[in-house]
């Protein structure tokens, strides 16, 4: 008989037969918000998600009449329970409910500057988590925010070091001394808007990729919603010297296959079709756009 792992408030209360939990919940030693975990499951999930239990759930006594539940330590094989940069200091383990919402959904509470940097922290090294925590919906002004932030960053450190190497280098002559500051400052200047500009393009080219793939179970504000976490997480990364915007484009194409199939609860394999589908029909139609001409022009020269 399969057995459930039940953890409350990142504690371990033991492993469970699911007769254990039905009578455990109806007695009031569990409660809905309790997350179990089985064998087969990707993550935790609270046990009033769990279908079965409903019936249950519904004939459930009060908590504080009956005391906590205890029982064996749950065993090696039970998914380990996610932390968060705020809890790890602590050791304290944190479970991380899907859909529950990001730092940057608490920027209100941790300050602007905190809930940037934890949210980039998150998803650049715990991206399935991050994804698994991102909610689907709640708007386009947020996940925008933070793009825009993170990519007119990436965009002023971009700038400073090509105007800092050309300077190195002697680059530029005559006017050449002047376009460059001007052009740079103009970009950074209307850097915002470029960013949301690329972003809404992005995400509506994938999106539709994504839905000729059958791969889209989600409306575009989800895939809006991961391209932006994903981009305004990277773009920060051109402040590597020299190889900045390689890892940053590199990371980014990564952090979009894995948020397409993690939002969206799709395979991987259409996530990342739908990433590269783009890139491979716009360069089909260069590598076709540079035959045709090729071949025109030796038609040319043999009419001569």
């Amino acid at each position: 008989m399969a057995t459930i792992h039940i953890n409350r408030g990142g504690t371990n209360l033991g492993t469970f037969s699911e007769e254990d939990v039905r009578s455990g919940l109806r007695a009031g030693r569990f409660v809905a918000t309790d997350l179990g975990w089985r064998e087969g499951m990707p993550a935790w999930q609270p046990l009033a998600q769990f279908t079965e239990f409903a019936a249950d759930l519904s004939a459930a006594t009060p908590p504080d009449a009956v005391p906590p539940a205890a029982g064996p330590t749950a065993p090696a094989s039970a998914p380990p329970v996610p932390m968060t940069p705020a809890t790890a200091a602590t050791s304290t383990p944190q479970v991380v409910v899907p859909r529950s919402g990001l730092p940057w959904d608490r920027r209100h509470e941790l300050g602007l500057l905190k809930a940037f940097v934890e949210t980039l922290q998150m998803i650049l090294a715990r991206p399935t988590e991050a994804f698994t925590a991102m909610k689907r919906d709640g708007g386009l002004w947020e996940p925008l925010l933070y793009a825009l932030i993170g990519g007119t960053f990436g965009t002023v450190i971009s700038f400073v070091y090509r105007f800092g190497f050309q300077i190195l280098a002697g680059g530029g002559h005559g006017d050449g001394r002047l376009f460059g500051p001007v052009m740079g400052l103009g970009l950074i200047i209307f850097s915002p808007l470029l960013v949301m500009l690329v972003i809404f393009l992005t995400a509506g080219l994938i999106h539709l990729c994504l839905m000729i793939v059958g791969g889209a179970k989600q409306n575009f504000e989800t895939t809006f919603r991961a391209i932006c976490f994903a981009a305004g997480s990277v773009y920060p990364l051109q402040i590597v010297p020299f190889c900045g915007s390689l890892v940053s484009g590199v990371w980014a194409l990564v952090l979009y296959c894995i948020g397409l199939a993690t939002a969206h609860e799709t395979d991987t394999g259409r996530a990342v079709l739908a990433v590269f589908l783009p890139l491979v029909v716009c360069c089909g139609g260069v590598l076709l756009l540079v035959v045709l001409v090729g071949g025109l022009g030796a038609l040319s020269h043999s009419w001569r």
